[in-house]
């Protein structure tokens, strides 16, 4: 997916602007592998194959969603397809 059609998506419910994490690029410079999270409400919504995954919460499968965040070493924890940072705590 070209990065200037992303730019254009919001957030499927509420509305607002995503940030995109790029994971992986064609020889293109499109998107393959990615990740679109709502800076509002702090959704995340995968790109897999070009495609993003933006389908409303309902019919969206979390057990799907979430090994693809772990394979990408995003850190944190997708709970209700919101991504919750995880507190890293680190004794000096």
């Amino acid at each position: 997916m070209k990065i200037s059609t992303i730019e254009k998506l919001c957030c499927s419910f509420d509305k607002a602007e995503l940030e995109l994490t790029i994971i992986t690029r064609d020889i293109a410079d499109n998107v393959v592998e990615g990740i679109l999270c709502c800076n509002n409400c702090r959704r995340v919504y995968p790109i897999v194959s070009g495609i993003p995954i933006m389908s409303p919460d309902e019919y969206r499968e979390q057990r799907l969603e979430q090994p693809l965040l772990e394979r990408w070493g995003k850190g944190g924890v997708m709970h209700d397809f919101r991504l919750l940072k995880s507190e890293i705590s680190s004794e000096d």
